[in-house]
């Protein structure tokens, strides 16, 4: 989830201010999502996928490819 966070909002071209300002949450807070320290609650991912220009299932599934492509690239290196 926090990969495919910052990895959208590079591509709009936000700063983790401008996401910030977006969702109506703290800098600090996001910058805690996107390295992994902080776990937000299903509304705080609403919030998120709006400021990121999703809907909430669009970046549901995109965290869920992103996932799975981690799981066989793990698999790939296991054999």
């Amino acid at each position: 989830m926090a990969l495919e966070i910052k990895a959208r909002r590079i591509e709009l071209g936000y700063s983790q201010e401008d996401l910030a300002g977006q969702c109506e949450l703290d800098r600090p807070y996001i910058s805690l999502i996107e390295v992994g320290r902080k776990q937000p609650t299903i509304s705080v991912l609403f919030k998120i996928a709006a400021g990121l220009e999703f809907t909430f299932s669009e970046f549901a599934e995109r965290i869920e490819v992103r996932y799975k492509r981690s799981l066989r690239a793990k698999a790939k290196t296991a054999k």
